[in-house]
């Protein structure tokens, strides 16, 4: 049984604009799947629907069998959603949030308690239970609201630009987690404009652009549509000689600033495993270009419409 299947979904606002215009998507049990598209492309407003928190215009959806208009509740307790935004009472205690949340679902306090401790645990966050949330770091709120999201232990999490303004440490241990909860049979909906963490974590992907799905394909397939891309990365000491790389191409920018070319046949993995082999640190990067851009007006330039 699939975990998601969305049929001619729509959704127009009030003043006329079109936000989704007829989406067809399904995803499979236990998959790990990206909803890709640049800003204002729809995703947010298909994750609303799917939470309850938009109203469809038209269509169905189902989770797990479960049709959403008519079964609002089991819909509900079969999803855990992080959303972009953070949207806590800034004064409870960290492990507050969790336990309330769990109360939500009608977990018993003192089981709550347990799972909060659990999740809390998993994610680096028990040291700091007793402090209140408007004292925490934004990485520490992203990675709370994860186990808020996980404490009713859902079958299908979403997650809305988890990482957005979080550094490439914190990110990487998110990622790490987010793998092992899928591997433990949880189905994920990752969306997100960043490609390179779709490809660093996902098995299937759909492209969303102006309320359309454009494409729907496995990671592999789509990235064979590049060749290569560019990362700037920002170091955290000074560059004196940089070391050969394990075959990447890097130029340097100032004595802080690399840009490093990476091809079909690397990985970013690869690149940051070389980085750590030589005791280099990197603070933050980011793409040269939008490589989901790049995607678009290449099926627009071949006239492909679809990647599969």
């Amino acid at each position: 049984m699939p975990a998601l299947v969305a049929r001619q979904l729509r959704k127009t606002y009030r003043n006329g604009y079109e936000a989704l215009k007829g989406i067809d998507l399904i995803v499979e049990e236990g998959d790990f799947f990206a909803l890709l598209g640049p800003n204002g492309a729809g995703k947010s407003t298909l994750i609303g629907i799917l939470t309850s928190l938009v109203n469809k215009t038209g269509g169905s959806v189902e989770v797990f069998g479960h049709d959403l208009d008519r079964e609002p509740e089991q819909v509900k307790s079969l999803l855990g959603v992080v959303p972009q935004e953070f949207n806590f009472n800034l004064f409870l205690p960290v492990v507050e949030v969790v336990i309330n949340q769990a109360g939500y679902f009608g977990i018993p306090r003192v089981e709550a308690r347990e799972r909060a401790e659990f999740f809390l645990r998993k994610l680096d966050l028990w040291e700091r239970r007793k402090s209140e949330m408007r004292l925490l770091s934004g990485g520490m709120k992203r990675r709370l609201m994860i186990a808020r999201a996980l404490v009713h232990r859902p079958r299908l999490l979403i997650l809305d630009e988890p990482t957005a303004g979080v550094d490439i440490e914190i990110r990487r241990s998110m990622w790490t987690y987010l793998r092992e909860l899928n591997t433990a049979g949880t189905t994920i909906i990752l969306t997100t404009h960043y490609l390179e963490e779709a490809e660093s974590l996902c098995r299937s992907i759909a492209i969303i652009d102006q309320g359309r799905i454009e494409a729907v394909t496995d990671t592999a397939s789509l990235l064979a549509g590049l060749d290569t891309e560019t990362f700037v990365l920002n170091l955290k000491q000074r560059i004196v000689d940089l070391p050969v790389l394990g075959g990447f191409v890097i130029e340097v920018i100032d004595d802080s600033t690399i840009e490093v070319q990476i091809s079909r046949e690397q990985s970013i993995n690869a690149l940051f495993d070389a980085l750590s082999s030589n005791n280099i640190e990197v603070i933050s990067l980011r793409n040269k270009q939008n490589r989901l851009e790049k995607l678009f007006l290449d099926m627009v330039d071949q006239g492909r419409g679809k990647v599969a």
